[in-house]
């Protein structure tokens, strides 16, 4: 215990000048033993202050924590429960009682009866011990009235007492008198016991001596006694009188204690009502602004919106714990509840006049556009809502149910004023492709709204009516006088062109405006990261679409770029079926133009794409583009169809066939369309289907052909699609253009070699027993003994063709070759040169045969090979 004691003194009571006096290890009466201590202490600095102090070790670690102090002065009663038997347990009432058991009798018996003494020695008041043993009170009675109450604390001082320097001295010179002091003890013990014995004899005899002297200190001592007795008065006289003012002092001490209080809880009181009013006040002028502020105006606009900013940080003020209790903030809470929702009224019903008025003075300005083919600028109005851009931020976070009233009814206003805007500009569009309002209707249109009627049947039949003039153009059946339909088609194509450029080109900033303005005025973020969207145009090869019309019921918005795309949808939902009429009328007109249609509306989904491949444009163009693909693909499909369903005259020459002319012409067209075009694989596609589908009918032509040789339609054909190839230089059809380059030079051989069979027939004949003579084993020399093949039978066969016979051969042959080509593929001289070559080849064959199978017979041509080209050139020039 006297270590535990030590350890508390030093760690806990020392560092607060606090002494430790008693200590007594207890523990709860009735609880689980939770052991701790009781000490009792006093301060070492005046006024002393006389503590009870629990402390407990902590839970944490091998010390002690001060956990609960008790002044003496509140301590009312200790009751130790049993005065005659040992019983550990005792209680202390301080404002309420404690019990406690202390670990030993002897232990609580101490500490009680130190309480005692400190009572007796700093309190002087009346604290009753209840139950505690009269004898340990009485032993705690001090010897003297100024003896110090912790004197039966303080251990004993040791018997031990050091020598001082004389004493030290005085027993050296002892014993260096005596010698033997150190080697015999005993004997030098002795001789001092002697000497002592001496020295008390002489010390009687000298006080017996002096009696008189004893009588006089002793009256000397009895005057001392009683001037101890009157000092002792006066200090009891002046401890009392230091008590009331240890009392008067401690008074005041409390009292400095309760004034730092109440000053400490002033200034809090004070910081707490400044954070209300700094943060809960508002300005007269913002109160006045919202409840009267002028929304039409700019300053007005600014003074609003600094209210409601104002008004928005008073109502989102983190407050304190307990604040929300105090009635002053709950009727400030309401009093902002009440402005709110009265601005929150005014500013929606101001900008519901807004946009009502937006769509009056817009209107006015159609007629002026409708004559242009321009959209109405919608930037004025705008910028001037914009001013309201910050006040709807505010509206949606603070009343979002009006916010999207709002929404709404932006919607449905803009959704009719464009609605009207758009289908003007698209009649002034479908007006301008056609040229006038009676060639419009024509084509089926009618009404304002511009929108087409007809079945399907009128409009495969136009555009079976407009392939079937491009086949005339191309055809040799056709007069001169029709080719400037040609010039006429290249016109309006451009024209339809630049038509649907410039529709394109103002439907595109016009929904990036919008999309623009309504990001910013109603707060909602446009640029987010969107991973894996994909639209229709993307998978343009389906058959099929899956998309849902703009009037089906909206998805659920799970971001603010989805309630952009539904707010863009709601307001265009007009855009996508005006294109696709604009689309179907062009289809109509000319076929053609879903060439033009595909490259223009896929470099804006392109576009639209790289900006924001999410967007209300992005994903209407790509839907729009699904059709206009669809409409390529048919267009394909028709030139195929009509291929195989081509007719040839029976009666005339077949010449270049009219799909042969029109591939070239789509061809052509293509290519100048398609440059630098981001579809290209859609028209390489294309080529190859229309390629594959131009080789299998020219050979069924070729074959179905009575009237012109087979041949003769192969090779002009075919000698047609290769110049077109080779002019063109498409890349994606080299294996094509080589294939038609073999196909053109095989039936040419083959048409020459038959063809040339005609004028020498019986020679040929001739020749062709002496081949197959030597084919049967007979050798070339023995030839000329066969009977049917003898020098005689040559020479007669030879006679029958004489230069002249064979001039007359080769006229007749050339006028049939005439009469087999036409005249806009020019290959007469070309098959005339190749048959004069065929001729010649044949000519030197002869001539070899001869040599061989008739040596030394002198047997010749009756013509030579200059003859030959001297014929040929001849018969050239005469025709």
């Amino acid at each position: 215990m006297t270590a535990i004691k030590h350890a508390l003194q030093r760690d806990i009571f020392t560092p607060n000048d606090e002494r430790l006096l008693s200590i007594v290890n207890v523990c709860k009466a009735g609880k689980k033993k939770k052991n701790c201590f009781l000490c009792a202490t006093v301060t070492t600095e005046r006024p002393v202050q006389v503590k009870v102090v629990k402390v407990k070790k902590s839970d944490k670690g091998d010390f002690y924590k001060r956990q609960i102090a008790w002044a003496l002065r509140d301590l009312a009663v200790v009751d130790a429960k049993d005065a005659i038997k040992e019983n550990p347990e005792f209680d202390l009432h301080f404002e309420k009682i404690y019990k406690w058991v202390a670990s030993s009798t002897a232990e609580k018996n101490a500490f009680i009866s130190c309480i005692w003494k400190l009572n007796q020695r700093y309190l002087r008041k009346k604290i009753d011990f209840v139950n505690v043993s009269s004898q340990l009170l009485e032993e705690s009675v001090p010897s003297g009235e100024n003896q110090s109450v912790t004197g039966g604390d303080e251990e004993a001082v040791d018997e031990y007492q050091e020598l001082n320097a004389r004493e030290e001295q005085d027993i050296e010179i002892i014993m260096e008198g005596c010698e033997y002091a150190i080697s015999n003890a005993e004997a030098f013990a002795e001789r001092l016991s002697r000497e002592l014995q001496v020295l008390d004899g002489a010390n009687i005899q000298s006080i017996m001596a002096s009696e008189k002297q004893v009588n006089i200190l002793m009256k000397l001592l009895d005057e001392a006694l009683q001037e101890v007795d009157q000092i002792e008065f006066k200090l009891s006289s002046y401890e009392e009188m230091l008590q009331s003012v240890k009392e008067q002092m401690d008074q005041i001490s409390e009292s400095n204690h309760l004034i730092h209080l109440s000053n400490t809880n002033n200034v809090k009181l004070l910081s707490e009502i400044e954070f209300l009013v700094n943060h809960m006040d508002l300005a007269k002028g913002h109160i006045k602004a919202l409840q009267e502020g002028d929304l039409a105006s700019s300053r007005g606009i600014e003074a609003c919106t600094n209210a409601a900013d104002a008004l928005l940080q008073c109502m989102n003020v983190a407050l304190r714990p307990g604040h929300d209790k105090l009635l002053a903030v709950k009727q400030q809470q309401q009093r902002f509840s009440d402005l709110r929702e009265h601005f929150a009224r005014r500013l929606a019903s101001h900008l519901n006049n807004v946009f009502v008025q937006q769509g009056h003075d817009q209107s006015s300005t159609l007629a002026q556009h409708s004559i242009e083919l321009t959209l109405p600028n919608h930037h004025p109005f705008h910028r001037d809502l914009l001013r309201y851009a910050k006040l709807m931020e505010w509206l949606k976070s603070t009343d979002y149910g009006k916010y999207e009233g709002l929404t709404k009814n932006y919607m449905d206003y803009l959704s009719r004023l464009y609605e009207r805007e758009i289908k003007d500009f698209f009649e002034v569009a479908k007006i301008k492709m056609t040229g006038t309002t009676k060639e419009s209707k024509k084509f089926g249109l009618h009404g304002s709204s511009g929108k087409l009627t007809g079945s399907t049947s009128s409009l495969n039949k136009l555009s079976i009516q407009s392939s079937g003039n491009r086949r005339s153009q191309s055809s040799s059946l056709l007069d001169m006088g029709n080719m400037s339909t040609s010039d006429l088609d290249v016109a309006d194509r451009t024209k339809f062109d630049k038509i649907f450029e410039q529709v394109l080109s103002e439907l595109e900033p016009l929904c990036l405006a919008e999309q623009d303005f309504i990001s910013k005025f109603f707060k909602l973020q446009q640029h987010q990261s969107m991973p894996g969207t994909v639209t229709e145009a993307d998978d343009l090869d389906g058959g099929t679409s899956s998309r849902q019309h703009n009037s089906g019921t909206p998805l659920p918005i799970s971001s603010e770029k989805d309630m952009i795309r539904q707010m863009m949808t709601k307001i265009f939902r007009c855009i996508e079926p005006e294109l696709n009429n604009l689309i179907a009328l062009g289809d109509k007109i000319d076929s053609f133009n879903s060439l033009y249609m595909l490259v223009k509306m896929s470099h804006h989904v392109w576009t639209a794409q790289n900006v924001d491949p999410a967007s209300f444009l992005s994903t209407t163009l790509g839907n729009v583009l699904v059709t206009v693909k669809r409409n390529f693909d048919k267009c394909i499909s028709n030139q195929i169809r009509q291929m195989e369903e081509v007719k040839i005259s029976k009666k005339s020459k077949v010449g270049i066939l009219p799909f042969v002319a029109e591939f070239e012409e789509f061809a052509g067209l293509a290519e100048s369309i398609f440059k630098n075009a981001e579809r290209r694989g859609d028209l390489d596609k294309a080529y190859t289907k229309l390629i594959r589908g131009v080789f299998v009918n020219v050979e069924k032509v070729a074959n179905e052909s009575q009237k012109t040789p087979r041949d003769v339609v192969m090779m002009e054909n075919f000698h047609h699609i290769f110049a077109t190839l080779s002019r063109l230089k498409i890349s994606c059809l080299e294996a094509e253009k080589k294939e038609a380059k073999q196909k053109y030079t095989d039936h040419l051989q083959s048409y020459v070699i038959y063809s040339l069979g005609q004028p020498l027939e019986k020679l040929n004949h001739f020749f062709e027993g002496v081949e197959a003579r030597v084919a049967q084993g007979i050798r070339e020399e023995e030839v000329s003994y066969q009977l049917a093949f003898n020098k005689q039978e040559l020479r007669k066969v030879i006679k029958e063709y004489p230069g002249k016979e064979v001039k007359k051969g080769l006229d007749n042959l050339y006028k049939k070759v005439d009469k087999h080509l036409c005249e806009e593929e020019n290959l007469l001289q070309v098959v005339w040169h190749s048959m004069q070559d065929e001729f010649i080849r044949q000519y030197k064959h002869f001539e070899g045969l001869i040599a061989r199978c008739y040596p030394g017979s002198g047997v010749t041509m009756e013509f030579t090979i200059q003859d030959i080209l001297d014929y040929c050139s001849s018969i050239a020039q005469s025709h």
